[in-house]
């Protein structure tokens, strides 16, 4: 008996192709838009490849990972710039202060920078 080089399940839909003597399912990527990923869009796609397979592969597969990926990365530049302003205001971190004194500007500005992408990182990148 000669088996069909290709057939499609009535069932799921599925087309799929003979290779060798093995069926396997035609699957192929959506494709999604082109965006370009960050730093953070990065990291979390990192995150979810290890520990939330199941959406990655959803993503992946529907053409939407680019598409979340670059969501995700643009919301935590934005609330990253927000937390840093805020921060800043709070700490008394001004124009006056980096105009006196640089270094001292430049030691509270990062350690701001520092603690507001540890929120980013721990609600939002790696959650």
């Amino acid at each position: 008996m000669k088996l069909k080089k290709e057939y499609i399940d009535e069932g799921t839909g599925i087309t799929y192709i003979l290779k060798g003597d093995y069926y396997f399912p035609n699957l192929t990527f959506l494709k999604g838009i082109d965006y370009h990923i960050g730093k953070y869009g990065k990291e979390h796609l990192k995150y979810i490849k290890q520990y939330n397979k199941t959406l990655y592969i959803d993503l992946l597969l529907n053409g939407k990972l680019n598409t979340y990926l670059h969501s995700i990365d643009e919301k935590c530049n934005i609330l990253l710039e927000n937390i840093i302003k805020r921060f800043a205001e709070t700490e008394n971190v001004t124009e006056a202060l980096k105009a006196s004194n640089q270094l001292e500007w430049v030691a509270k500005m990062n350690n701001i920078k520092n603690r507001a992408e540890e929120i980013i990182y721990i609600e939002y990148v790696y959650n």
